[in-house]
């Protein structure tokens, strides 16, 4: 047996605890159908991704490592039938469980009159225009389909006897997939039917009395592409100009995997799947009559409230009377989101547009919202004659449209757009603002692990530290300057950095803890992150165990490592935690002989993060910040509602479900962030002295 997990094969894992949510009839009703959504989103982005990697790698070697990557995609594809068997009889049980709430989703055939003509007037008012079908037959090409949408494959038989197929797509991108129809019996039900089977219902006149047709039947199809882009190198202005012709050729690359109605005509799917060319690498997924579950994401929030996950108020810092620069001034400063609340970090940077003080702002961005109060900041930095210099990742997945959109509104703004290094992505989360005070340049900084994007946040658990440590500052400083002019290599002080030695900080913090245990002292590692798959790291946590570090785990995602193995790790114990928020924040914690090191990073464990990508790993120094991370680490090992054990099978069990005492730790951890908070404060008002930072 491999010393690895296939990253694929915990990826799969890793969404089996999404689906579980789903299935727990604890979580709330409206919000397990919400996971449904959440799952299949999921499972459309591995397709698009891992899979097609995986597929490329098969068509792209021989022998034996064709071999390997064939029997992965076969392994891959019984998991993934097997997870939709249960997706399909979860679904059945959330739509029954709603009924028995008098919530009602129907289909066609169960409208009464009164709804069917409702029904036909949507059609007719608000759905025909969108719908433009297309003929599939041997004669003609089969359009560029695109992977967001799902489609109807139709059959057609007409009065003459003979029988036509064609295809149309569904228009949930431009109207809503759920829509409520008037009551059967009372004001006391809700019913919903969704988009597709009001189509359904009036499904031959999309062909606008063109054809005598006799019977119409609608058998809904979904394909993923490929979604590697493709570039060459060199970042310049054009680079917009590439990506967004990448991004075209995106549209029309190669399928890899075809979801289908089970009742489809075979000769209707033969027909399709040999005009979108489709092979045996690629995968064939049989399901219901409805795709692009993701859309139940946003399913309506009917009902009481107690459908729904209770509402989080993040705590919002309160300065205390001073400027957001003279409270970071006087003490670094620790939010973690989405306990606490984003709009810090906005009134940050709003403080910083308007403050005269401020010569200039540099911010790192990779995801950011749609309508972003953070860039609205940095137009508005503009405008009141800072130096603004935004460095825009334009090839942060399934962003790159929106990220070129906001790179051209900002450069249009004065805004200076870079769009990060050759052969890099830029990652780090990180924000540097220098200050004139006192006849000098003062630098304030942002180190996070999230992006900074409001929406996001406020369901991501990520960490932001806003500091005013000048030596830190200065190496913030550099590693703009090392994106701005990469032929630059810069000497950090105290952060790491990717490419160059984020590893190297990472490998050496584990072996000091290997030393500490062969001379027979306490070594502990702590790691909590997304995705733990790079085979240094993985090796070394091998070795660590085996030497006697006890060394503890909370991965999100993907984790290659198996823990729990006898003669392998039996000091490592993994586990995963997906809950309300999702598990973003990236905490390392090494016992480094009885004075422990903390760090936050915007790095996972992953090869692409520590060789491939610009990140920043930053040390904790103040000793509260470190009580506060350890204390955030140690609620969620003890979890044992949400927490998932991740030993060597990574069978997804709960772990201590024999522990008496039932902790969630997200919802301990807002009791604990409530009780720091009040702490804080009642100090901050005993405390009349200014505190100096670090120099």
């Amino acid at each position: 047996m491999s010393e690895f997990h296939e990253k694929e094969l915990s990826w799969l894992s890793f969404n089996e605890r999404v689906l579980q949510e789903a299935e727990n009839p604890s979580t709330p009703l409206i919000q397990r159908a919400r996971f449904l959504g959440i799952y299949s989103s999921n499972q459309d982005e591995f397709y698009r991704v891992r899979v097609a990697d995986v597929r490329r790698l098969a068509g792209f070697t021989s022998g034996g490592k064709k071999e390997h990557y064939d029997h992965l995609l076969n392994r891959i594809k019984h998991r993934v039938t097997h997870m939709q068997r249960r997706f399909d009889t979860c679904y059945k049980q959330i739509m029954k469980d709603l009924a028995s709430e008098h919530i009602y989703l129907i289909d066609e055939s169960q409208l009464t009159e009164a709804q069917h003509e409702f029904a036909v007037r949507y059609f007719n008012q608000r759905i025909l225009n969108y719908l433009d079908p297309f003929f599939i037959d041997e004669a003609t090409e089969m359009p560029a389909l695109n992977d967001a949408s799902i489609y109807f494959a139709v059959q057609l038989k007409l009065s003459d006897g003979s029988r036509r197929y064609a295809a149309v797509a569904i228009p949930s991108n431009r109207l809503p997939r759920f829509i409520q129809l008037p009551s059967r019996l009372n004001h006391r039900e809700t019913v919903f039917i969704v988009l597709d089977n009001i189509i359904r219902t009036c499904l031959a006149a999309i062909f606008r009395d063109l054809f005598d047709i006799r019977s119409a039947q609608a058998y809904t199809f979904k394909i993923s592409r490929d979604a590697e882009l493709e570039l060459g190198e060199g970042i310049t202005q054009s680079h917009i100009d590439r990506i967004s012709s990448s991004l075209r050729r995106r549209t029309k690359a190669d399928p890899v995997r075809f979801v289908y109605d089970r009742a489809m005509p075979k000769e209707l799917m033969a027909t399709i799947t040999r005009k979108l060319k489709m092979g045996k690498l690629d995968s064939y997924t049989r399901g219901g009559r409805y795709h692009n579950a993701k859309d139940f994401m946003s399913f309506p929030h009917v009902g009481p409230a107690k459908f729904l996950y209770r509402p989080l108020q993040p705590i919002k810092f309160q300065p205390h009377g001073q400027s957001l620069f003279a409270a970071i001034a006087q003490r670094d400063i620790m939010l973690y989101y989405p306990y606490h609340d984003f709009m810090t970090v906005v009134d940050l940077l709003g403080t910083a547009a308007i403050d005269p003080h401020v010569k200039s702002i540099n911010i790192s961005l990779y995801r950011i919202a749609s309508d972003s109060l953070v860039a609205a900041a940095l137009i508005n930095a503009v405008r009141n004659r800072k130096k603004v210099t935004a460095v825009l990742e334009l090839q942060a997945r399934f962003d790159e449209q929106a990220n070129i959109s906001w790179a051209q509104k900002l450069t249009a703004a004065g805004v200076n757009v870079i769009f990060g290094v050759p052969g890099l992505k830029v990652h780090s989360k990180i924000l540097s603002i220098v200050r004139h005070e006192a006849g000098a340049n003062r630098y304030y900084s942002h180190i996070g692990t999230g992006n900074f994007n409001e929406n996001t946040a406020n369901l991501y658990c990520d960490i932001s530290l806003f500091t005013a440590h000048q030596e830190i500052g200065r190496d913030v400083a550099n590693v703009f300057d090392f994106i701005k002019h990469n032929y630059k290599r810069h000497q950090f002080k105290h952060i790491a950095v990717s490419p160059y030695t984020n590893r190297l900080a990472l490998v050496d913090a584990i072996e000091r803890e290997i030393e500490w245990a062969r001379q027979g002292r306490k070594a502990r590692i702590q790691l909590k992150c997304n995705n733990l798959v790079d085979e240094e790291v993985v090796n070394k946590l091998y070795e660590a165990s085996a030497a006697g570090v006890e060394v503890r785990l909370i991965i999100r995602s993907m984790c290659s490592l198996l823990a729990e193995k006898p003669g392998l790790s039996e000091n490592i114990r993994a586990i995963s935690i997906v809950d309300k928020y999702l598990e973003h924040a990236r905490i390392y914690i090494f016992n480094n002989g009885g004075d422990p090191s903390y760090f936050i990073s915007s790095a996972d464990l992953m090869t692409r993060n520590l060789d491939y990508r610009v990140e920043v790993t930053c040390p904790i120094y103040d000793a509260g910040h470190k009580a506060f991370l350890q204390g955030l680490f140690d609620i969620q090992w003890k979890d044992n509602v949400k927490a998932r054990s991740l030993a060597h099978d990574q069978e997804n069990t709960i772990v201590d479900q024999q522990r008496k005492r039932k902790l969630r730790s997200q919802d301990a951890i807002t009791r604990y962030i409530a009780r720091q908070t009040k702490q804080n404060s009642v100090e901050t008002a005993r405390s009349t002295k200014p505190g100096a930072n670090k120099p």
